[in-house]
């Protein structure tokens, strides 16, 4: 690579996004972010340049500003893009999908017009194990393989399964130059071993680790657990969760791939670990890097809840050389060191 070439990493100041330009910036590459800092923290960008002593360039804008994007790929020579930038709450995307769709979607296709125009031809997308819904609805589909038919049961997965076929239309339109990554990835979780750096609690968590990590501050009562009356091992449903410096390092694989390629490709890899763990235990496996028993309650299951959402991640494995490192108590570890010493993330305390 030379001094002029870069990766643009869209939405790098978010959660997962943020931790990949550090493995990336690590790894030796170029990189410029762009994010509308609408989910995420332009500070994220100060630890960035704390851990790796580079200081990233940044460009406030949204992917849908066409004027923004074009003068983006006019300032730096951009030869590849890691897709970060998507709102991703489950529920909100349920009462207002038009906003969902326009940003995620409308968002995508104005990044790729950029990139046509600009002969820039790679990407990596951030996907999501969403797209393939229940699962359990097909026999021998758990853990779910990257064949598994598709049925997202949710705005923001039908947001990411349009994605996927936008990308897929173009790659069958441009295949000789055409180059594309899908990452569907699990339940990401963890923070990155610094302390510097982690998922930012803005507003009321979705996620079970997050609002664990708020109930262990104080900041919440108690976690509520939606049902105990699945056929597990301890009758809370299983999840395949993998700590966000490994899928941080998955997104690199999967960039050296497609640019390792002499033609097109558009591809889907799954990135998780293969092993499903249970509510229950995450919470025995958070309580423990706490030092004490966190307080929840069971209640009624919740509405679209399924058993068993464990990834098959052997075609990331022969395919990328990527398998994760890093175990669910590493991540309880580092995501406790973020927590105690950023109760309230790159916020300041309320």
């Amino acid at each position: 690579m030379t001094e002029s070439e870069y990766v643009l990493v869209t939405g790098g100041a978010g959660y997962i996004g943020s931790h990949t330009v550090v493995e990336l910036v690590q790894a030796g590459r170029n990189v410029v972010v762009v994010d509308n800092l609408v989910n995420s923290s332009e500070e994220a960008l100060n630890r960035i340049e704390t851990i790796t002593k580079v200081r990233v360039p940044f460009v406030k804008a949204d992917l849908r500003d066409a004027a923004a994007m074009s003068k983006l790929f006019t300032d730096y020579k951009i030869t590849s893009v890691l897709h970060f930038a998507s709102l991703k709450a489950v529920g909100e995307s349920t009462k207002i999908p038009l906003v969902y769709f326009d940003n995620n979607v409308t968002g995508t296709i104005s990044l790729l017009n950029a990139m046509e125009a600009h002969g820039c031809h790679s990407i990596v997308f951030s996907s999501s194990a969403t797209v393939y819904g229940d699962a359990t609805r097909f026999e021998n589909m758990i853990p779910i393989p990257e064949n598994c038919p598709l049925g997202p049961t949710n705005a923001y997965g039908h947001t990411k399964s349009t994605i996927e076929e936008i990308l897929r239309d173009y790659y069958a339109a441009n295949e000789k130059t055409f180059r594309a990554a899908i990452l569907r990835y699990f339940n990401p979780i963890g923070a990155h071993p610094s302390g510097l750096m982690g998922e930012d609690p803005l507003g009321v968590p979705n996620n079970l680790l997050p609002f664990l990590a708020q109930v262990a501050t104080g900041r919440r009562e108690k976690l509520q657990v939606f049902g105990n009356d699945y056929a597990s091992r301890d009758g809370t449903p299983l999840r395949d969760y993998i700590h966000v410096v490994d899928l941080a390092k998955g997104h690199l694989a999967a960039l050296a791939k497609i640019e390792s390629v002499s033609e097109g490709i558009c591809r889907e890899w799954n990135l998780g670990s293969g092993h499903g763990t249970t509510v229950l235990e995450v919470i025995a496996k958070f309580s423990a890097a706490v030092g004490r028993d966190l307080p929840f309650e069971v209640v009624g299951r919740r509405a679209g809840d399924v058993l068993d959402l464990t990834a098959a991640p052997q075609r990331a494995a022969d395919e990328l050389h990527w398998k994760t490192q890093l175990s669910i108590d590493d991540a309880c570890r580092d995501l406790w060191n973020w927590t105690t010493k950023y109760p309230y993330g790159y916020q300041k305390p309320e």
